[in-house]
C-alpha cells in the first residue's frame, strides 16, 4: 500500500512495507541519497508482523520526484513529521541508511519528542568534508557510479540493470538469493519511455542534500548532540566494496560519540549489501526491535503474510 502525504512542495509517496496489527510500533525507514524506499524490503520482510514500517521515497526521488522543493535535510526532517501525522503516530523508531541516517539523526535532534530511538546504517556520523571543489565533484568522489548515472539515459530496464551489474559493490548481488529484491529496488528508480529511460532522482535535490551531509554544521553534530537512544551499524567494506569502509573503529573512536550510541561493526558486507545480505539484515532488524521494545514493546506476529510492496 502507498500513502500520499501532503508536504511542502507536493506529495510524498510513502510505502507501507510491513503488515502489522493495530498498535504495533511504527518505524520510518529513510533511504540514501540516490536510492528509494524499496532499499528496505529485506529488513521489512524480517520485521513483518512486528512493526508498521513506513518507507517514503524521499522528496526528489522515485514516486516523490514531482515535489518542487525545498531541498535539503531539514526539509526531509519536516517530511518525517508529516509522515507520522498522516499515520496517526505520535512517535516512531527511525531507521536510516547512508544519507537517510543523517536525516534520521537530524530529525531526532530537532524533534526528539517524535522519535523513540534511532538506527543508523552506515551513515549519520558527521565528519567535515575536505575543502575545495564543487558539490558534484565531492559527491562523485564519494558515491561514484551512483552519482554518474543521474545524467545517463538507458535503452530499457535490461540496460539499466547491466549498468549495475558492473558496479563492484552491487554487481555480485545479481548472483545472490536476494537478486529479486535488488532488481525491484533498482528498477523503482527508473522512469521515462523505452529508449530514454533515466533515473528519477532530481539532481538539484541530490546536490542540496549532499551539501548538507558534507558541510552543514547542524547535520554534522546531530548524532553527538541528540538525546535519543541510537544504534550505529557500520559496514566494514566500502562504497565500491573496497576493504576500507566509510567508517572504521579508529575514526569512530575519534568522533567523540556519546555513550547512548551503541556501535556495531558488520563484517563481510559493503555500503549497499548491508541492506540485503541476510546476516546484516538480521542485525538491522534486531536493532529496530530493540529500539521499539524499549519504548513500549513489540506486537506479536499474527499469521505469516507477505511483505507489502508499493502500488505502482
Amino acid at each position: 500500500m502507498t500513502l500520499r502525504v501532503p508536504v511542502d512542495g507536493g506529495e510524498l509517496a510513502v510505502h507501507e512495507l510491513t503488515a502489522a496489527a493495530d498498535g504495533a510500533p511504527v518505524v520510518v525507514a529513510l533511504h540514501g541519497i540516490t536510492a528509494n524506499a524499496l532499499a528496505f524490503t529485506a529488513v521489512a520482510a524480517e520485521l513483518d508482523g512486528r512493526v508498521r514500517m513506513l518507507a517514503p521515497d524521499l522528496r526528489g526521488r522515485a514516486e516523490s520526484r514531482a515535489i518542487t522543493g525545498p531541498w535539503g535535510l531539514a526539509a526531509h526532517a519536516a517530511d518525517v513529521l508529516a509522515v507520522l501525522d498522516a499515520a496517526g503516530a505520535e512517535s516512531a523508531v527511525l531507521l536510516g541508511h547512508s544519507m537517510g541516517a543523517y536525516v534520521a539523526a537530524l530529525t531526532a535532534l530537532r524533534y526528539p519528542s517524535r522519535v523513540d530511538s534511532v538506527v543508523l546504517v552506515d551513515g549519520g556520523v558527521g565528519f567535515p568534508a575536505p575543502q575545495g571543489g564543487d558539490i558534484d565533484t565531492a559527491l562523485e568522489n564519494v558515491i561514484g557510479p551512483a552519482m554518474r548515472r543521474l545524467t545517463m539515459t538507458f535503452a530499457g530496464d535490461a540496460e539499466y540493470l547491466d549498468f549495475w551489474r558492473a558496479h563492484p559493490a552491487i554487481g555480485p548481488g545479481f548472483d545472490a538469493p536476494w537478486r529479486g529484491r535488488l532488481e525491484r529496488y533498482l528498477l523503482h528508480d527508473l522512469v521515462g519511455p523505452d529508449g530514454s529511460r533515466h533515473s528519477s532522482c532530481v539532481l538539484d535535490a541530490v546536490r542540496a542534500d549532499g551539501a548538507d551531509v558534507l558541510a552543514d554544521p547542524e547535520v554534522l553534530r546531530a548524532v553527538r548532540d541528540g538525546t535519543r537512544p541510537t544504534t550505529l551499524l557500520w559496514a566494514e567494506r566500502g562504497m565500491l566494496d573496497e576493504p576500507q569502509g566509510l567508517f572504521d573503529a579508529e575514526r569512530l573512536a575519534a568522533a567523540g560519540l556519546p555513550q547512548r550510541v551503541r556501535v556495531v561493526p558488520l563484517g563481510g558486507v559493503n555500503h549497499y549489501t548491508v541492506l540485503f545480505d541476510p546476516s546484516a539484515v538480521r542485525a538491522g532488524a534486531s536493532a529496530v526491535r530493540a529500539g521499539a521494545s524499549a519504548v513500549g514493546g513489540l506486537s506479536e506476529p499474527t499469521s505469516p503474510r507477505p511483505t507489502r510492496g508499493p502500488s505502482r
